[in-house]
């Protein structure tokens, strides 16, 4: 199912069952190993699959709903294709309602890779996806055109501080500020 996020179309499986999981790699020609971050309703449905420390809570609190994917400690309750390393999962409430609602009636985070072929600019309307996916998806909700711009950002609590995984739409030093 391709669905429209605060930032782009995203690409959604529930991710606990392994084939699913690996149809959506397949869809997108997207290397296996990479992972594919996950969307909640809410920061306690992202509880469910990811052990918060302290900082991550501080971050979630701070920037969700939104565009900022925390990379958290897995509760193993998902596929083995949704971590890149067998341990951890990305996830974040998005600042859009019909994505919150998604993963809300399925009482389950969802996937929310990109709705396009992996190395191919993302979608951000209903009818970007249908060229970049029309065969490999079975539903196309059309809740008009994403905002687009910069995918969310991408962070890790590290040993010795916040890491940034991945530059997107949260300034890296609005990140740094909010947990001073």
């Amino acid at each position: 199912m391709a669905y429209p996020t605060d930032t782009l179309y995203g690409l959604a499986v529930d991710p606990r069952q392994d084939e699913p999981v690996e149809r959506l790699i397949r869809a997108k020609g997207r290397d296996a190993g990479r992972g594919i971050p996950l969307i909640a309703a809410s920061l306690e449905q992202a509880q469910e699959v990811a052990v918060f420390g302290p900082q991550d809570l501080t971050l979630a609190r701070a920037f969700w709903p939104g565009p900022l994917t925390l990379v958290l400690r897995s509760r193993g309750r998902v596929a083995n294709g949704i971590s890149a390393d067998g341990r951890t999962i990305a996830i974040r409430v998005p600042a859009h309602d019909v994505a919150r609602l998604l993963a809300g009636s399925l009482s389950f985070p969802v996937t929310a890779t990109s709705a396009n072929l992996s190395g191919n600019p993302p979608a951000s309307t209903a009818d970007e996806v249908a060229h970049a996916l029309a065969s490999s998806i079975d539903l196309l909700l059309d809740a008009g055109p994403a905002p687009g711009g910069a995918p969310s950002t991408i962070v890790e609590m590290a040993t010795h501080g916040p890491r940034l995984v991945r530059t997107g739409a949260v300034a890296w030093d609005r990140v740094i500020k909010s947990l001073e």
